[in-house]
This record gives structure tokens, sequence and C-alpha cells, in this order.
């Protein structure tokens, strides 16, 4: 006996508005950036345009996994349809992230001893525009990166971007106001360490549903004691717990009982949805036909 469930996910026309939205801002002031950079020759405005970069791509490959998400039909050798689309694109951010981030510290270990000479006004104006467009498109994705990963990724770019854009500025008022030619190489590598981290962390997070792992938020012993725990229920096996994707978990189990089955499916299934396992199969069995199992498959 089995519990189905409603598969269909609102809010997702809303989401690829404003990553649409979103793309659109970050592609006219990474170009703003990048060409000041380069006219400049600043290495801490560069590491912002390339973190602004990942940042589009970052958008554009959430739009296709959010797009498949949705309208990727399903079949017989894809039974869960692209939902996973938009974890591989997580990791393809991270490595992302992770590559702009080591380009930046080779380029700025490449200058110690030789910075070039920077002007600090063209930095103020550009950072002070680059702040601002990320702070809208940080708005614009923040409702959304709970639930999806792929927009997860593409806000904390965004996020990382805005603490380089600040940097850029910090350096830019300290190249003005002291003339010190390293204010531009530290902002740089200050801003490739901070993004380090959370790289990371977005691969780890990824890593962790691809892989397949329980859910950090739901304890599996507690879930087993608890459906062990109902009324009618002698026995829990092959209980499995994983994520499809950020805000849909789901379940497997299968459960003895020696009462009326109907009752402890509802049950069992009540047990299941407290936890956010709404997604959930159970399997109700009569005790001789119990698969042979210690508890821990």
């Amino acid at each position: 006996m089995g519990a189905g469930h409603d598969h269909s996910h609102g809010g997702g026309d809303v989401r690829v508005g404003r990553m649409l939205a979103g793309a659109a801002i970050l592609a006219v002031f990474f170009v703003v950036e990048l060409t000041t950079a380069l006219l400049i020759n600043s290495i801490a405005l560069l590491a912002d345009a390339g973190h602004m970069l990942t940042d589009l791509v970052a958008m554009f490959m959430g739009l296709t996994a959010v797009l498949l998400a949705r309208h990727g039909p399903a079949s017989a050798s894809r039974t869960y349809g692209w939902h996973r689309a938009e974890v591989f694109t997580a990791v393809a951010n991270a490595v992302l992230l992770l590559g702009v981030a080591g380009f930046i510290l080779y380029e700025a270990f490449e200058r110690l001893g030789d910075a070039p000479d920077v002007p600090g006004v063209p930095m103020i104006a550009v950072a002070l525009a680059g702040m601002l467009a990320n702070v809208v498109v940080m708005l614009l994705l923040r409702s959304s990166s709970e639930s999806s990963l792929a927009v997860k990724g593409a806000y904390m770019e965004v996020v990382a971007d805005t603490v380089g854009s600040v940097g850029v500025l910090i350096a830019g008022i300290v190249t003005v106001t002291t003339q010190w030619p390293y204010a531009d190489v530290v902002v740089a590598v200050l801003v490739a360490l901070w993004v380090l981290p959370r790289a990371f962390s977005l691969a780890r997070s990824a890593l962790r549903i691809l892989s397949e792992s329980s859910p950090s938020h739901i304890d599996v012993d507690e879930l087993r004691g608890a459906l062990a725990a109902v009324d009618g229920v002698t026995g829990v096996h092959d209980l499995h717990v994983w994520t499809l994707v950020p805000g849909r978990d789901m379940a497997t189990a299968h459960v003895t009982c020696s009462g009326n089955s109907a009752q402890v499916l509802e049950q069992t299934r009540a047990v299941l949805a407290a936890r956010g396992l709404e997604h959930a199969t159970v399997q109700v069995e009569a005790p001789e036909n119990a698969a042979d199992c210690d508890g821990n498959c």
C-alpha cells in the first residue's frame, strides 16, 4: 500500500521572470566593470567583473535548470524528470567560483613587488554602480534562494559580488586618499579568499544531495522510532530518506503490522508528514512477509 502526492509546484514563472531581470541588470554592469578594469588596469575591479561574469553564467544555468525541472518531461528512463538539473548546476557554479577565485589570487601574486598605479576615482564610481546593481538583483532572488539550489547558487554569487564591490570601493578610497599602490591587490585577494569557503559550502550541499545522503535536518533514528511507536506496527525496515531537490525531501519505508493495515498506513503517513516528508511511500506488510533485515537497511 502506498501514499501518493501532488507533484505540482507554483511560483516557477515568478522565479524565471526575476532571474531574467537579474541577468539583464548584471549583463549591463559586467560590461561597464570589465571595460573600466581594462582601461585603468585594476585587478580588484577585474576580480569584481569576474565575479559578475560568474553571476551571469550562474543565472543562465539556473534558468535552464529551473525550466528543465518545470517543463522537462518525465519518461520511463527518467521518472523524476529533470529536477536534478539544478543540483548539477549548483556544482558547476561552485567550480566556476573556485576557478575565478584561483585566477584572481594568481594575478595578485604576480603583481607583488610591481603594483601598477591605479586611479581611484573610476574605481569608486564603478564600485558604487556595481553595488547598486547587485543589491537590486539580491532582492529579486532572495525569496527563491531557499527553495532552489540553482537560484541559491546564483544568489550566493551575487552576494559575493556585492562584497567585492564594497572591497573595490574601499580600495578606491584608500588609493585616492593615501596613494598606496597595493590597496587594489589586497582587496582582490580578500575578495577571493572570502568567496572560497562559500563555494565549498555550495558544492558540499549539492554533493550531499547527489550522494543521496539523509537530509541534515531529519533525525533518521528518531523517525524510525516514531514509526515503530505507531499503534499496530511491529517492525520498521528499509527506511530511506533523501532529498530530490531543496524543499523536496523523499522517504520510503516498510512497516510490519499486526493490526488494521489501513489505519497503520494513515498513521505512519502522518508521522512522516509531521517531519516534512509528505512525499513518501509506505509499504505495509504482515509480519510473516517481512524481509529479513537488521533495521539498518
